[in-house]
């Protein structure tokens, strides 16, 4: 790219303004150790007395706590000097200056009556909680695993894309799909709920729209529980967005510049006082992208295009992007048992992208081909969502009801225009127009009630609604120039897809001893219809006639279970099992969904049906200061599994030669169709732990050891009545082991300055239809704090020595694909954040939360 080019980009773009604030690199944490202490006075112990320390010279690292009954508490600080001040009714405020150094017990505070005559009175107590940086950045729970990307060096500055490629149990292919332990039927959820920012049928883009500063963690859920919807085989992420629930007014800003050239500015604000509070996030940058991808055929059987025997394609694409967001919210508490919320979100999404494809086809006994095809494509995609939410809280002791309505609306429009040039030869051999709408809107509404029985035990039950239609209108032109394009029947086409979802949920938790378990049902009953019509007419070749209301129907019920032993605190066994159903996508059941590459064509497939899963887990997790271990060791068996195949067909095409006038040649296109066949079985040991090896060095690892026993093959036919119907064979059979880890080590120079390296390694993996190679990638990240804590500068390097791509070989009735492919070379970010007017306290939460409950995931989640 030259020097006037990236000039123009940044003096184009508002966001450009991070140049000013993004000055140079690295990064910063808090060590923290663990301290004990209680408060008494002269008769014992002081229940329920509520404990704040506040860092004399960083306000960040301020902490609060809650007594127990005895006065007892504990909590991590960073080493530093305190200001202690102690509150409980009917006693005197106590305040002391102390210096932590070292972990261990620290001297009692003694605390004295104001003279009041009720001394054991605490009802009334408002306990502190202050959020800081926790120093595990993965936890384990009954039913989920939470990861904190606040620890995450390499992705600062980045997007939820970035985020995700460091989240343990989950990988981010080359082409942007985001898989766990292998299995790309994952489902999205922001705040427990599908949601408008992630897109219609655009995922990888909408992934780079959130920005990883808006994130507080995320949950990892391989094995979902009753309380979760049934989709997505492979298991549930559910992005948890921030929300600053301190007291006052806080906010921060962060800005960040990188190379390929990359510009995002995003702040987040929120105020909280009695019992209002609102906040706001939002942001907006530039970035750009570039995809490359190569491919080598060999063909196996020349009679399918006469004498070609070999062709080569290589394609460059750069993509411009541009993303705005604004999220806004408010919550009113009512009374003490009551509280209604809401709030709205809106996002952009624009792309301008140039590729060119260079075919090279060899030739038996004539001359070899050359075409040149060039792609400019435009897209542009808007999103809007309303939340609205209500929680009663019926008494003390956990019982709970949640209502939450949620309106979501996406419009996508993609024009694509293309220009093909034979031979090498300046005149316009053959010209290509497509445009394409979708438009998605979506109604979800839910319903959850929890009720304790007795100290241990509780019954969870709910409700979920939803509704979802997508429409797609699609037109594609096609001529030898401007003055003779045609509509393409075939691929103009219009469509909609309607899906409603009706859920029923029932769920047990309780303890005998030191065993826990955790029973569910779940009952979905899932209504599709699509609408479906081309241009096609009866009788015309390839006519594919109108399909009006086709309707599918499933009522599906999923169980699950969740066992854990506790041999002792933070020491536990878990077992657990649930089923699982993998619902098609919208855009795979459009017979002729696209027509963006004329010799690369996916096909969709009315007749698809859903996939099932049932899915087994047994994992061990001990938590002690310096480590944490969780092997699990899982099975998963799919059956109707949904298989891409591939194949071929030779078409005649209309093209101008090096004289202008018009022929008609013979090429040959590949086709990618989904298809219900076989059954698939995973099973493998995913072992993730973190290791504070010393007060400068942690790791956190994950390692996964898999094999796989894939079942499938199928006739098809060539669907090419040159050979006369021929049918062939599709063979998906094979079975293997392979491997997948990550490794980051963080060093700590000094109180403010941190290093990260993270290492990624995926192992190949080999079947009857596709053999796809090892891949490796090195990322590098840094950060320091600065202004006494209010700051941070960072950088990073994703993918160090360009290694991160994509390679496998696909092998047909009739020929070997080799493919290459990288979604983005080496790139760096330099961002900085500044955190201003950081509130001190937050009351104590009002609703008694159990210790195993699911506070931020499943169908009880609020609105965003």
């Amino acid at each position: 790219m030259k020097r006037t080019e990236i000039v123009s980009i940044f003096q184009k773009r508002a966001f450009g303004l991070a140049l000013t604030i993004g000055a140079a690199s690295f990064v910063m944490a808090q060590q923290k150790v663990n301290i004990s202490g209680n408060v008494k006075d002269a008769n014992g112990g002081v229940g329920y007395s509520s404990v704040t320390f506040k860092n004399t010279q960083n306000s960040q690292l301020s902490d609060a706590v809650l007594a127990d009954v005895d006065g007892n508490y504990k909590l991590d600080l960073a080493p530093g000097n305190y200001d202690v001040s102690i509150e409980a009714v009917d006693y005197k405020k106590f305040t002391q200056t102390i210096r932590v150094e070292k972990a261990g017990a620290i001297a009692p505070f003694v605390i004295t009556s104001d003279g009041k005559a009720n001394l054991n009175n605490t009802t009334n107590i408002q306990g502190v909680v202050i959020t800081a940086a926790t120093t595990k950045p993965y936890k384990v729970e009954l039913d989920k695993k939470t990861y904190d990307p606040s620890q995450d060096l390499v992705s600062k500055g980045g997007s939820l894309q970035d985020v995700l490629q460091n989240v343990p149990s989950v990988s981010v292919d080359t082409d942007g799909t985001v898989s766990m332990r292998g299995s790309s039927n994952v489902r999205f959820l922001i705040n427990g709920k599908p949601s408008a920012l992630l897109g219609i049928d655009d995922g990888a883009n909408a992934l780079q729209s959130i920005p990883a500063d808006q994130i507080e963690k995320i949950e990892v859920i391989t094995n979902p529980s009753s309380k979760f919807e049934a989709s997505g085989t492979a298991g549930i992420l559910n992005i948890i967005l921030k929300k600053n629930k301190k007291t006052g007014f806080n906010g921060s800003v962060i800005g960040t510049l990188g190379y390929l050239p990359q510009t995002n500015l995003n702040t987040s604000l929120s105020w909280r006082k009695g019992k209002f509070s609102w906040f706001l996030n939002g942001g907006g940058g530039y970035r750009e992208s570039k995809n490359t991808n190569r491919n080598t055929n060999i063909y196996n059987d020349v009679t399918i295009v006469g004498n070609q025997l070999e062709s080569r394609q290589n394609s460059e694409i750069t993509n411009k992007n541009s993303n705005y967001n604004a999220t806004a919210g408010i919550v009113y508490d009512i009374n003490d048992k009551t509280s209604v919320n809401a709030s709205g979100t809106v996002r952009t999404f624009e792309s301008d992208n140039v590729g060119n494809i260079d075919y090279n086809f060899s030739l038996l006994n004539a001359p070899s081909t050359y075409t040149l095809r060039r792609n400019i494509g435009t897209n542009n995609n808007l999103a809007f969502q309303g939340d609205f939410g209500l929680d009663h809280k019926f008494d003390d002791k956990g019982q709970n009801l949640s209502l939450s309505l949620s309106l979501q609306r996406n419009r996508s429009n993609n024009d694509t225009n293309i220009l093909e040039y034979e031979n090498f030869n300046p005149a316009t051999s053959l010209e290509n127009i497509i445009n394409q709408k979708t438009k998605n809107q979506n109604i979800v509404a839910k319903l959850d009630y929890e009720l304790p029985i007795g100290e241990i035990s509780k019954l969870e039950a709910g409700y979920r609604l939803d509704s979802n239609d997508n429409s797609y209108d699609n037109n594609v032109l096609e001529g030898t120039s401007a003055q003779n394009l045609a509509l393409l029947p075939l691929y103009t086409y219009d469509a909609n897809y309607k899906e409603l979802f009706n859920a029923f949920y029932l769920q047990f938790k309780s303890k005998i001893g030191k065993i826990g378990y955790q029973v569910g049902l779940r009952n979905e009953l899932s209504n599709v219809t699509i609408d479906y019509q081309n241009l096609l007419t009866p009788g015309s070749a390839g006519y594919t006639p109108p399909i009006v209301n086709d309707k599918k129907t499933y009522n599906n019920l999923f169980p699950s279970i969740f066992l854990s032993y506790e041999f002792a605190k933070d020491n536990q066994l878990l077992v657990n099992y649930s089923r699982r159903i993998d619902r098609p996508r919208g855009f795979f059941l459009i017979p002729n969904p696209s027509y963006s590459d004329n010799q690369n064509i996916f096909d969709g497939n009315i007749d698809l049906n859903p996939a099932y899963v049932d899915s087994f887990e047994v994992g061990y997790s001990i938590s002690k200061k310096k480590f944490t271990i969780n092997p699990t060791l899982y099975y998963k068996r799919k059956t109707d599994d949904t298989k891409m195949l591939v194949y071929n067909k030779a078409i005649e095409y209309k093209y101008l030669d090096d004289a202008g006038i018009e022929q008609t040649g013979k090429r040959i296109e590949f086709h990618t169709r989904p298809i219900n066949l076989g059954s698939e079985e995973t099973y493998g040991l995913d072992l993730n732990f973190n290791w504070d090896a010393t007060s400068w060095l942690k790791f956190m690892g994950n390692v996964d050891v898999f094999g796989y026993n894939i079942k499938g093959s199928t006739l098809y036919d060539t669907l090419d009545q040159d050979l006369n119907d021929i049918v062939r064979t599709a063979n998906f059979n094979g079975t293997g082991v392979s491997t997948r880890s990550r490794l980051t080590s963080t060093f700590k120079l000094d109180k403010t300055l941190n290093f990260q390296v993270q290492g990624f390694f995926r192992g190949a993996t080999k079947t009857e239809f596709q053999h796809r190679k090892e891949m490796y990638a090195i990322n590098f990240g840094a950060s320091k704090t600065i202004w006494s804590g209010n700051g941070t500068i960072a950088f990073n390097i994703q993918d160090v020595f360009n290694t991160r791509a994509m390679q496998a070989t696909t092998y047909t009735a009739n020929s070997t694909r080799d493919t290459y492919m990288q979604w983005q070379p080496r790139q760096f970010t330099v961002s900085l954040t500044y955190r201003f007017k950081q509130g001190e306290k937050v009351d104590q939460p009002k609703r008694k939360k159990d210790i195993n409950s699911n506070a931020t995931g499943g169908d009880e989640q609020g609105p965003i």
